[in-house]
């Protein structure tokens, strides 16, 4: 180390620049070198360049998937929500063993704990064949008891609620009325329906429940939106995604057995082999595997 020390003092008499003791101009070499350094920060930048929000399944419940053009608050949602529970409940039957319900209850609350839900969820079980589940605006939620029946995993029912718990979170209902999809209801108080005021509202299929359809029939893209987080939230609350698929490939195979079988709610899905299609990528995608599920 003293060498090079005093080699700098003796180069400046003699203008001949000493042979190769002076290694000390080299850190200017090497800082020049170093340089790709700076490009560090952009190798780290794409490596852990953020996902869309929608596909982070580590940020569910701190992300802003209902966003959009909705004149709805979230009180008056709810409070929307309530008047169509109401007419839920008066125009079918409920099943009220404890067992079911509990049950039931249970699978759906782990499944919102999951979500992105900004209301607390009601969760009730109605008796129907029917192969069904649907959500209102509010978190006002009724599983039939055929889909309980026709889930032969806890798993598959799970993503069947998750699917509609994703359409409460992405707010599809008031967002249809606010758009004034299916008779612009956003600004009909549903309270000031007299008698024969759901006439022209449309049945909804297999319950016969008269209320309005655009809270309960979505567009396709919206059913694809509502694939796509309900996959994460039953993902995120423990179940085995792929159970999703293997429902819908029984549906599918329901449909080509006896044609006309599928409840005709679900004619505004997406066809059975897309959704199973894009489950699939969806999976390979953004959730990897993990050791065990429920």
């Amino acid at each position: 180390m003293a060498a090079p020390a005093f080699a700098l003092p003796q180069s400046q008499d003699p203008p001949k620049d000493p042979p190769q003791d002076p290694s000390k101009p080299q850190p200017a070499v090497q800082s020049k070198t170093q340089q790709p350094a700076a490009s560090q920060p952009v190798q780290q930048q794409e490596t852990v360049k953020p996902k869309n929000s929608k596909e982070d399944v580590e940020a569910i419940g701190n992300r802003s998937v209902g966003k959009g053009m909705n004149l709805y608050s979230l009180e008056r949602e709810i409070g929307l929500g309530k008047q169509l529970a109401q007419e839920v409940e008066r125009s079918s039957k409920l099943i009220d063993d404890p067992i079911v319900t509990e049950y039931v209850n249970r699978v759906g609350q782990n499944l919102v704990r999951n979500s992105d839900a900004r209301v607390p969820f009601t969760i009730k079980v109605i008796d129907s064949d029917e192969v069904n589940a649907f959500a209102l605006p509010g978190g006002f939620f009724y599983v039939n008891s055929g889909l309980i029946l026709r889930a032969q995993e806890e798993s598959e029912l799970a993503g069947v609620m998750a699917h509609e718990i994703s359409h409460v979170t992405a707010r599809h209902g008031t967002k249809n009325a606010t758009k004034g999809e299916l008779m612009q209801l956003a600004t009909i108080p549903l309270i000031l329906l007299g008698p024969g005021g759901w006439a022209g509202y449309g049945i909804y299929q297999g319950l016969n429940l008269a209320i309005p359809i655009t809270y309960l029939k979505f567009s396709r893209d919206a059913e694809r939106e509502a694939d796509f987080l309900g996959l994460q939230y039953m993902y995120k609350a423990g179940y085995d995604p792929n159970s999703y698929v293997t429902f819908f490939e029984r549906i599918q195979a329901d449909e080509k057995r006896r044609p006309g079988t599928i409840p005709k709610v679900f004619s505004s899905h997406p066809p059975t082999p897309e959704r199973i299609e894009n489950t699939q990528k969806e999976i390979a995608r953004i959730l990897p595997a993990k050791s065990e599920y429920i």
